[in-house]
């Protein structure tokens, strides 16, 4: 299993940068992209440059209803696989009915409100959060958990509660937003991406566990697995 970072507001040689998130987790099964950044142009283009066809995507998964984190969606469902039984979407139960009626016409909608296993390994948080509801990934490895999160709305704190009832955790990679940092201090893989606040911060406090975020960034997770 690996993960790629397509979309994020840096960007490394020959990537496109933009404000958004987007990240693909791939294994030997399938591909399951996490969110799809604002410009679709962007993620098609950064897709591209890691040699990912949007045909084989086989799952989306929406963090949240906000348009940094939905606005490629387009550009990938007329791309995509064309069978409807093929390409699964997954979104937060409480997104608008309209906008889950216009992905049906292109894809499987399946409505997420608790955690629901997605497949071996990988788990979604269900909905956590407030007035801005978001779903985070957790990706059971040998290590501990992979935590992805698209802006970590529901804080951070929250997130990690959530994911240790699947295990220990051993990675979070995304948007922190302005989530309260001391609680990563002793997590051995912190990879802040697009809205967080306290990057420097971070970076400062846990230089050994602190990577850099940027579209293109490839993280190989195989080993992970026992």
């Amino acid at each position: 299993m690996n993960l790629r970072i397509l979309y994020d507001n840096h960007a490394g040689t020959t990537f496109k940068s933009g404000w958004g998130f987007s990240c693909l987790i791939e294994s030997n099964k399938n591909k399951i992209l996490f969110d799809t950044g604002w410009n679709g142009a962007i993620l098609l283009h950064n897709m591209k440059n890691a040699g990912i066809n949007p045909e084989e995507i086989d799952k989306t998964i929406i963090s949240h209803f906000h348009w940094d984190h939905i606005g490629g969606l387009s550009y990938l469902l007329n791309r995509g696989k064309k069978s409807e039984k093929e390409f699964e979407i997954y979104i937060p139960e409480s997104v608008s009915n309209k906008f889950k009626n216009e992905i049906r016409r292109y894809a499987k909608v399946i409505e997420i409100s608790d955690a629901l296993k997605i497949q071996e390994n990988i788990w979604t948080t269900g909905e956590l959060g407030g007035e801005i509801k978001e779903q985070s990934l957790v990706i059971n490895t040998a290590k501990g958990n992979i935590i992805i999160t698209g802006c970590a709305h529901p804080g951070l704190d929250n997130i990690i509660e959530k994911s240790r009832e699947f295990g220990d955790v051993y990675a979070v990679i995304g948007g922190y937003h302005n989530s309260e940092i001391d609680l990563l201090n002793e997590i051995p893989l912190v990879i802040p991406c697009h809205c967080t606040l306290k990057i420097k911060e971070i970076r400062q406090k846990m230089p050994k566990s602190y990577k850099k975020c940027f579209a293109g960034l490839y993280i190989d997770f195989t080993g992970y697995f026992g």
